[in-house]
């Protein structure tokens, strides 16, 4: 039997937990929080982020770090993408010498515009072969209701990739594919939601389908753009980690991203929507960082600037919305 490891006890974290338990494999879920723990290990629910969602009662959880370690094929990582370094090498004595390394974080790290896979081979000490990437429109609640949706496994090595599919692939209702263009993968799930932040600013401040249809178009462009910068598969823009997962983290309410966007361009402070969010936005932070990352390698995207300037740096939503439509068209073919 597999022996899989979860850091994160969040709705993502806790319900691939729940399908990787039910895809038969020995699953531990860690947390911080004791009561928390307790009520997953003892109670077979999450009520803080999953509430009604009944977890697999061979699942279990704890808040010791070796505990859930100890003796894991797969260690999956899902906490905040701002505090995997910290975390990680806190964890990092435990981790089994031959363990596939999982990260189901969508961001990049401040500061060194790192992408998540290149920060846990850092501070590992692994090799790419051994870290691999989950991604995809994977909403949790819907996932944790058992609604049908597929993922995305992203490994440099294909066999290891193939394993990790194996290991979470539970018919009939989630169906993961593989993927070696790490890069890409991780890009496109990085990337959207700072394009969703964008997208809910449009629709707080009332505008239409057409709005929004537009940003997630020209924020498909954006990323693709920085992806080709970066070496990334095209093709890979085009399917569920890029074009499926920014569909889905821009239009659904379940998205954390777009709903911070909503509230601020309904007129709420950054501070009010901070003190009224209970999940992490990840584009909130990775906006800066992306777009630190692509001035680096002189890539144009413009929605990322006007979403750093509307939740860091003061801009109202209006004038974002000014600055976009006013820039001097580029002779771009098709619209893309």
């Amino acid at each position: 039997m597999t022996k899989v490891a979860v850091f994160g006890t969040g709705s993502w974290g806790t319900t691939f937990a729940m399908i990787l338990a039910e895809a038969g494999n020995e699953v531990t879920l860690w947390g911080r929080r004791e009561e928390l723990v307790e009520a997953i290990d003892r109670d077979h629910g999450n009520p803080d982020y999953l509430p009604g969602i009944e977890l697999p009662a061979t699942l279990r959880a704890t808040t010791d770090a070796a505990r859930a370690l100890d003796g894991a094929d797969f260690v999956v990582l899902a906490v905040p993408s701002q505090r995997l370094r910290p975390n990680l090498a806190r964890w990092r004595e435990h981790l089994p010498p031959r363990a596939v390394l999982v990260s189901l974080m969508k961001g990049i790290e401040l500061g060194t515009t790192k992408r998540m896979s290149e920060v846990i081979r850092e501070v590992a000490e692994v090799q790419e072969e051994r870290v691999a990437v989950v991604s995809g429109p994977n909403l949790a609640k819907e996932i944790a209701m058992r609604q049908p949706a597929a993922t995305v496994v992203a490994c440099a090595d294909e066999s290891v990739a193939a394993r990790l599919q194996s290991a979470c692939h539970l018919p009939p209702w989630f169906r993961p594919y593989t993927n070696p263009d790490v890069v890409g993968v991780e890009l496109g799930g990085a990337v959207k939601n700072v394009i969703a932040l964008a997208v809910g600013v449009s629709a707080g401040m009332g505008m239409g389908d057409n709005v929004s249809a537009m940003l997630i178009t020209r924020g498909l462009a954006e990323i693709s753009r920085l992806g080709a910068a970066l070496g990334a598969d095209a093709h890979t823009f085009a399917g569920l980690a890029g074009m499926g997962d920014l569909v889905a983290t821009c239009t659904s309410p379940l998205s954390r991203n777009r709903t911070f966007g909503e509230n601020l361009g309904r007129g709420m402070t950054l501070d009010e929507v901070v003190a009224a969010t209970k999940q992490t936005a990840e584009g909130v932070k990775s906006c800066e960082s992306v777009l630190e990352l692509a001035r680096k390698h002189d890539v144009e995207m413009p929605i990322t600037e006007v979403v750093v300037g509307v939740v860091h740096d003061g801009m109202s939503p209006a004038e974002a919305g000014m600055l976009l439509m006013s820039r001097s068209p580029k002779p771009e073919r098709y619209g893309v």
